[in-house]
């Protein structure tokens, strides 16, 4: 009675257990894993692109609230995304084992034994003229079966390389998730913007955003520091069709690894190694270099500001925030043209990314930043909630437009602001994992292993001679429509040599 109480017990746990492990269980979550994948591709995400993940809260909350709820913005290592990557892995290791261990007895075993009645075989031709079984065993090894010859007849069995590389391909997805999982835990990927002149330094303190594997801690940060010296973008200026489209984009940077310092250049799918680290170029834009003084003659503000890029022709938004201005509060958000024009209705747009007629136009707030509560920030977003606006399209003042080198003056007495120049800047990834390789070996294992298996028969070939007739027969598992031509080669190589 208790035996069987315990037998019942143990009875949903097994039949799960052989549902995860089954191959069709494991290719069904292979192809949820992918379709988990996509949202990482639609989305931004923390880990890549946090600034990106700002501006979708700034300009769709909502919506952005929703997705953020249920992890749409750290795929890679949502809950559900690591429940299917952990099925997965279970799933893999619990199939291909036990196929490993039956296909390593099936290698060690003898052929199989001739059966009685070859007629039923997939192929089955007879033969008139008398032959040596002999011959027959040794032109079947020479095409690589292996043979045993049993009596009157010979066994031979060719394509165990098939389920070979159907174990090793599977092992290799085994082998990805595994460098996969390890390579994450101790990788970081951490972003910087760079404006030409600009200096990074490999610390913690100097990235706009890190996100450290589980595995990975500050110290293990190699010293290094990385000057972007000139930023280029190289227009297509031939073909009219793809007239001002980039071809490619050039950061010309110096990396001080403290031993030496060298001059190279990173550019998209060509990063610059450094020590423990790559570095990739992941975005550009412009940074005008502006000076604000407020109403006393102070100097509240100066420097290059990061505009983010709009549209293909680098029209680009940015803010300045001038918190100490006195006597109110100053923030600037301001529109950047590199080749201005006017359209009929009086606005105006950029006919081209390259800085051949550069335009500021400049909306100005006065009153409360909301800087002093100690709320974090958008620093790409203005909240004008408690702020008058004192010059723009709505206000009573129209915007503020500079040129290059141009000064103008703020209404209402509040100060100055002045166009000093034009730098670019360069998006940097600085990112390590050590999985990438072996993923990447993994990877070809998998390919070559799959095309392996893909392009090798199983078969088995029996040759019989009786008084009566010679029997020529064979099976393949699975379709095989070159089947029956082997069989007729076989049995006209086998009549010439006898």
């Amino acid at each position: 009675m208790a035996s069987s109480w315990f037998s019942r017990l143990l009875f949903w746990p097994r039949w799960f257990w052989r549902q995860l492990t089954s191959m069709r269980t494991a290719l069904f979550l292979l192809l949820l894993l992918a379709l988990a994948s996509i949202p990482g591709s639609i989305y931004p995400q923390r880990s890549a692109d946090p600034n990106g993940v700002r501006l979708f809260f700034d300009n769709q909350p909502e919506l952005a609230e929703v997705l953020d709820a249920i992890q749409l913005f750290d795929v890679y290592t949502s809950v559900w995304f690591s429940a299917i990557y952990i099925l997965l892995f279970v799933s893999l290791v619990g199939c291909v084992l036990p196929r490993t261990k039956v296909h390593l007895a099936a290698i060690r075993s003898k052929p199989v034994k001739t059966p009685e009645n070859l007629r039923r075989m997939a192929v089955h031709v007879e033969g008139q003229k008398k032959i040596e079984l002999a011959n027959a065993a040794e032109l079947l090894r020479d095409r690589g079966f292996r043979v045993q010859q049993q009596g009157n007849s010979v066994s031979a069995e060719k394509g165990y390389l098939k389920e070979t590389g159907n174990l090793v391909f599977h092992f290799s997805l085994v082998g990805v998730l595994i460098a996969v999982g390890i390579g994450g835990g101790f990788s970081f990927s951490g972003q910087r913007v760079l404006v030409e002149g600009d200096t990074f330094v490999n610390n913690l303190a100097s990235y706009d955003s890190i996100a450290p594997g589980p595995l990975f801690f500050e110290d293990e940060l190699k010293p290094f520091s990385l000057t972007l010296d000139d930023f280029e973008v190289v227009y297509d200026l031939r073909n009219r069709q793809n007239l001002g489209q980039p071809v490619d984009f050039i950061a010309s940077v110096t990396l001080d690894d403290g031993l030496n310092e060298l001059s190279d250049e990173i550019r998209v799918n060509h990063p610059l190694e450094v020590p423990g680290a790559n570095v990739y170029l992941t975005g550009n834009g412009y940074a005008p270099v502006v000076t604000l003084t407020d109403g006393e003659g102070n100097v509240a503000f100066s420097g290059p500001v990061v505009y983010l890029p709009q549209d293909g022709n680098m029209t680009s938004l940015g803010v300045v925030k001038a918190p100490d201005a006195i006597p109110k509060q100053i923030g600037l958000i301001s529109f950047f043209y590199p080749t201005v024009e006017t359209l009929t209705s009086g606005a105006y747009t950029s006919i081209y990314p390259d800085p051949i007629d550069p335009l500021l136009t400049v909306n100005v707030y006065a009153g409360d930043l909301g800087l002093d509560g100690g709320v974090p920030r958008n620093v790409f977003a203005l909240d004008v909630s408690n702020m008058e606006l004192v010059a723009g399209r709505d206000g009573p003042n129209p915007p503020l437009e500079l040129g290059v080198g141009e000064v103008v003056e703020l209404p209402d007495g509040l100060g100055s602001l002045s166009f000093d120049g034009l730098l670019r800047y360069a998006s940097l990834d600085i990112a390590y994992n050590p999985g990438g390789i072996w993923v990447l070996v993994f990877a070809a294992l998998a390919l070559v292993s799959l095309v392996l298996s893909l392009s090798i028969q199983r078969r088995r070939v029996w040759v019989r001679v009786t008084d009566e007739k010679i029997e020529y027969a064979a099976l393949a598992r699975g379709d095989d429509a070159g089947l029956e031509s082997l069989v007729l080669e076989i049995k006209s190589e086998i009549e010439e040599r006898s």
